[in-house]
């Protein structure tokens, strides 16, 4: 008979199940309690129960544990400095969707070189995030693979579906199981109904196939997940951030009765991805926030120990993106120390 599978595999290699890895890297009590805290104060903040305004900052994309912890603990100073008027949570991005091809993340790639290996790449971010939260400062992520988060999830205290899978029904249903408060970007064209679909989507009970934490595929039962909120993140078209758009936005959320939170990501689509632009970005929502809009319970801010991004190459520059580009600590510093004096 003639071989009809498998005809454009090259390989198919064990992965360790999320038993193995969480064994060998387990959680603590410590850890447990800012997860558990951090995920309780997020959802009191979109429920305007707390009146801090939230603030996911760090680098676009985690390459080197170093670096990441040399900004973790930099953030943490400025976390409890800041912490009775910002909520600081802190960037640790593992996989990156790509338009088209490109670097995927360090849990798909840790060695930056193609050899694609998940089973290092899943435990050094599993080692980074245990880390980072030893500093008592929370973690933010976007789930791109849906097997990924088993090895992860404990770890998380906020994630993101992103613009680039806002539509994907896996996503949706993925979001709508996970157990901490979910962001949900508008598409790269800036389409705001698919991302309130995704809400609405999300907070309904949905079975979808998955895997267990013995690695077994199983069927996935799950109650839904009201801890949600928007994000403008502008597209193709523009920005929309301004007020015109928040005010669309509210809505857009009014209409599908739910709960009208919004956060603006100060990258991306809004920014033109100009780093430099994030500053004009968020001067926009903090000005809306101290007229009275309430909705506007964060933002999203791309910064790294350096200012600016490279291609990856045999000579790194240290504390540098090499995805999209960053504004560096100094001006974080600046922009956050500016921030908690204008609230």
């Amino acid at each position: 008979m003639k071989e009809i599978n498998n005809l454009n595999i090259e390989e198919i290699q064990a992965m360790a199940s999320p038993r193995e890895v969480i064994n060998e890297l387990p959680n603590n009590e410590k850890i447990n309690r800012v997860i558990y805290e951090s995920r309780e104060v997020i959802r009191n903040i979109l429920a305007k129960k707390d009146p801090r305004f939230l603030v996911i900052v760090g680098p676009c994309s985690i390459h080197d544990k170093e670096a990441t912890l040399e900004y973790a603990k930099k953030l943490s100073c400025l976390r409890k400095k800041y912490s009775d008027k910002l909520y600081i949570v802190m960037r640790t991005y593992f996989e990156k969707p790509r338009t088209t091809t490109g670097w995927r993340g360090l849990i798909t790639d840790p060695n930056l070189d193609g050899t694609y290996d998940f089973n290092q790449g899943v435990r050094i971010a599993r080692e980074i995030l245990m880390d980072i939260v030893a500093f008592k400062l929370p973690t933010a992520t976007e789930f791109l693979d849906p097997i990924i988060p088993q090895y992860i999830a404990d770890l998380i205290s906020w994630v993101a579906i992103g613009a680039r899978t806002i539509e994907s029904q896996i996503h949706r249903e993925l979001a709508s199981g996970v157990s901490m408060p979910v962001g949900f970007k508008n598409n790269t064209d800036g389409n705001l109904q698919l991302a309130v679909d995704a809400m609405k989507t999300a907070q309904c009970a949905h079975s979808f196939l998955g895997i267990n934490y013995a690695g077994l595929t199983s069927i996935v039962k799950t109650k839904g997940n009201k801890a949600s909120h928007l994000i403008l993140r502008g597209g193709t078209t523009g920005p929309n951030y301004s007020a015109v758009y928040v005010q669309e936005a509210q809505n857009m959320l009014a209409k599908a009765n739910l709960s009208i939170s919004i956060m603006v990501d100060c990258s991306h689509g809004n920014s033109g991805k100009d780093p430099r632009k994030q500053r004009e970005v968020l001067n926009s929502v903090l000005e809306q926030r101290l007229s009275g809009c309430d909705s506007l319970i964060g933002v999203l801010l791309e910064s790294n120990l350096k200012a600016g991004r490279q291609n990856i190459s045999d000579k790194l520059e240290y504390g540098k993106s090499i995805t999209d580009g960053c504004i560096g600590w100094e001006e974080t510093e600046e922009i956050l120390a500016g921030l908690y004096r204008s609230l």
